[in-house]
C-alpha cells in the first residue's frame, strides 16, 4: 500500500482565527455548534451555527463563516472575510415599518463597534417576510421574519493579526437583537455556551 496521503496543517494565521471563534463567548440563551464551512469561496473556512432558544422555542436562528485566503482578495481589502445570516421572528405588524431595514443594519454595525471589532467594506441586505394563511389553514395567525444577511472583512490590530473572537460575539449579540432579547447590563460576562445547552 503506498503511504497515506498526508493533510497539510491549515496557515497558522487562519488555525489562530478558529482557536478564537470557538472562544468566543455569547449569551446562555445563544446555542452555538461548529458546522461545514463551504469549501469552494475561499482556500480556508470554518463555520458555526446557532440557535437563540427562550422557555424552550427557538426564536432566532444563524451562522457566521470565517473565510481566510493568505493571497488576499481585492474585494475584501483583506485576508480574511466574516460572512453572516440572521433569521429572526418579530411581530407582524413590525414588518410594515419602512425603517425595519435600516434598524436591522443598524443592529449589526453597532455590535461590531461596541464589541471593539474593527472592520472594513461591509456589504449585505436585510429582508423581511410575511407569512399568511388560507383555506384549511385560515385559522393560523400570520407570522412574520426578518433575515439580516452580511460580509465585512476584519481590520487587523497592532500586531496585524485579526481577533475573530469580537466578530463572532458581535454577530452573537445581533441574533439576540433579532430575537427581541433585553441587551445584558453593563458589567455583566456571558459564559461560554456550546454543545450540551439543550436538554437541560
Amino acid at each position: 500500500m503506498g503511504a497515506r496521503k498526508q493533510v497539510d496543517a491549515p496557515p497558522a494565521e487562519f488555525a489562530e482565527a478558529l482557536t478564537q471563534l470557538r472562544e468566543a463567548r455569547f449569551r446562555p440563551e445563544v446555542f452555538v455548534e461548529e458546522m461545514p464551512a463551504p469549501q469552494r469561496i475561499a482556500p480556508h473556512a470554518a463555520a458555526v451555527s446557532a440557535d437563540v432558544t427562550v422557555d424552550g422555542d427557538d426564536v432566532a436562528t444563524g451562522r457566521l463563516v470565517v473565510l481566510y485566503d493568505p493571497a488576499g482578495n481585492d474585494a475584501w481589502q483583506s485576508t480574511f472575510r466574516c460572512v453572516a445570516y440572521v433569521r429572526a421572528a418579530v411581530e407582524p405588524e413590525m414588518v410594515t415599518d419602512a425603517l425595519l431595514g435600516g434598524v436591522g443594519w443598524t443592529w449589526l454595525m453597532e455590535a461590531l463597534t461596541d464589541r471593539g471589532a474593527d472592520f472594513l467594506a461591509p456589504s449585505g441586505t436585510v429582508t423581511r417576510v410575511v407569512s399568511e394563511s388560507f383555506g384549511g389553514m385560515a385559522d393560523d395567525d400570520a407570522t412574520a421574519e426578518i433575515e439580516i444577511r452580511a460580509s465585512w472583512s476584519p481590520v487587523p490590530g497592532p500586531g496585524g493579526t485579526v481577533d475573530v473572537t469580537h466578530h463572532a460575539e458581535a454577530w452573537g449579540e445581533v441574533l439576540c437583537t433579532a430575537a427581541g432579547l433585553p441587551p445584558v447590563p453593563p458589567g455583566v460576562v456571558a459564559m461560554p455556551t456550546r454543545r450540551g445547552q439543550r436538554g437541560r
